[in-house]
């Protein structure tokens, strides 16, 4: 379970988790946590590492009788209380401008005092507790990391799609690259009714003389920012092949770095947005 100060990185905590592969649950009421428990124990549940965030608004007694609860259900149970000095988290909150939880108090030294005074029974049983004044939150990233990362979880995950640019660009890919430099084989008769998808679409694309050293740059260009990125704390890449209708060149595009991503062991998923249009 994660606890702690409102602003001291609960949520950024979180995140990494779920950037590890754990499944996060935020905001659960206390009262069912135990019931939540014992699912992801059942022998056929695929969650394996599950984290309870508990809510900024819950009560001493809410958070502790969870935790007691789950102590009993579970043996390797963790209580995280992330702590922070008063002069930092005054200071986030100015930067943010967000309320602080506690909106009663006149003052926002005021509010964070009395969450400590609140929250001092929890920190008290807490297993770990981890003091975040001064971590940036790519240090929070790694200190996440090497707390419970295991052999073998999830590195950055690619998203690579393609479109078609006369139905608009992705406003949410990372990386737009355009095909419409290669031969279109909507002009190709047997070929203008079938997609990218299909082998004959694919091998048309793929035998073009300059299609190769496309995707190896682009190949080599991923292999090189996927670690920077990763290194900046991005878990999510996402790569956008575009061509005039997103049906034909941008798909076997699509597919075939999708594949060489693959093969490299690169976590990857592909979507084809305007491939049935």
């Amino acid at each position: 379970m994660i606890a702690g100060l409102s602003g001291a990185g609960r949520s950024h905590f979180a995140s990494n988790l779920e950037d590890l592969g754990w499944f996060v649950i935020d905001r659960l009421p206390a009262e069912i946590m135990g019931r939540v428990s014992e699912l992801a124990s059942a022998t056929d549940s695929n969650w394996n590492r599950v984290a309870f965030v508990a809510k900024a608004d819950s009560t001493e007694g809410e958070t502790l009788a969870a935790v007691n609860e789950l102590r009993e259900m579970e043996e390797n149970l963790s209580l995280v209380f992330l702590d922070c000095s008063t002069e930092t988290l005054v200071r986030r909150y100015k930067d943010s401008r967000r309320p602080h939880p506690l909106s009663s108090f006149p003052k926002i030294e005021e509010a964070i005092e009395a969450e400590r005074i609140m929250l001092a029974s929890t920190r008290a049983e807490a297993d770990l507790i981890l003091d975040t004044s001064d971590l940036s939150v790519h240090d929070l990233r790694e200190t996440v990391t090497r707390l419970y990362a295991k052999e073998g979880d999830r590195g950055m995950q690619i998203s690579v799609s393609s479109f078609g640019f006369k139905h608009g660009v992705p406003r949410d890919a990372d990386i737009q690259l355009d095909c419409r430099f290669l031969p279109n084989p909507y002009w190709v008769d047997e070929l203008r009714d079938k997609d990218g998808l299909s082998k004959e679409v694919q091998e048309f694309v793929l035998k073009q003389p300059n299609v190769e050293i496309f995707l190896q740059d682009v190949f080599s260009l991923l292999e090189y920012l996927i670690p920077a990125y990763e290194n900046e704390g991005k878990s999510y890449l996402s790569v956008a092949f575009g061509c005039t209708g997103g049906k034909h060149r941008s798909v076997a595009i699509a597919e075939e770095l999708s594949q060489m991503l693959k093969e490299n062991e690169t976590d990857v998923s592909t979507f084809h947005r305007d491939v049935g249009r």
